[in-house]
């Protein structure tokens, strides 16, 4: 058996939590990517709700996610996630940074985002999973980086279980991921 790089692993987590039928949120459409594997993950039956600030990332990931007809591309922040998914969700899927091949200058920020991941883990089902890429190698990667970090950590241990999975010997702030499974209401 070979160590799973960071993207992969959070495909395999995926794939073990979403069933035909789920809600998922993609809180950062990017280029499409992981749209359209939830979408594929999800199938006709299930509801992919993709958000991005950037019209190029709506634009790309229209494009990719084109033959399904089950995913809503929301052109807004992924602060106001709960403006559009009302139902319970089995998994989200945030990729921090900026749009690769795009502007550098528009990055995700650390105040929408904990709002973001507040809002999932509130419509996370009991086993949903929050999975989060975190890139901090450019300006204004490792603010964030850290108060995610210290979100999560605080996460009560009774109705969340908090990894952080990434590769130690690496150089220049490679990605990890963190991944918060749900186990029961927070209370």
């Amino acid at each position: 058996m070979t160590l799973q790089r960071v993207l992969p692993y959070t495909k395999f987590l995926l794939e073990q939590t979403i069933s035909q039928g789920d809600c998922v949120v993609d809180g950062t459409a990017g280029n499409g990517h992981d749209t359209h594997f939830l979408a594929g993950l999800t199938g006709a039956t299930g509801k992919v709700f993709a958000f991005d600030i950037q019209e190029e990332a709506i634009r790309a990931t229209t494009e990719r996610v084109k033959e399904f007809q089950h995913v809503k591309l929301v052109h807004d922040s992924h602060a106001k996630i709960k403006d559009y998914v009302t139902q319970p969700i089995s998994a989200a899927v945030f990729n921090l940074g900026y749009l690769p091949k795009g502007d550098h200058s528009i990055i995700t920020k650390a105040q929408s985002t904990l709002s973001a991941l507040e809002q999932c883990l509130e419509l996370l089902t009991i086993h949903g999973l929050l999975l989060v890429v975190v890139y901090s190698g450019h300006e204004g990667g490792s603010e964030e980086r850290d108060a995610v970090l210290e979100f999560v950590s605080a996460l009560p241990q009774k109705s969340f279980d908090v990894l952080k999975y990434e590769f130690i010997n690496q150089q220049h702030s490679p990605p990890f991921l963190l991944a918060v499974e749900k186990k029961q209401a927070n209370k």
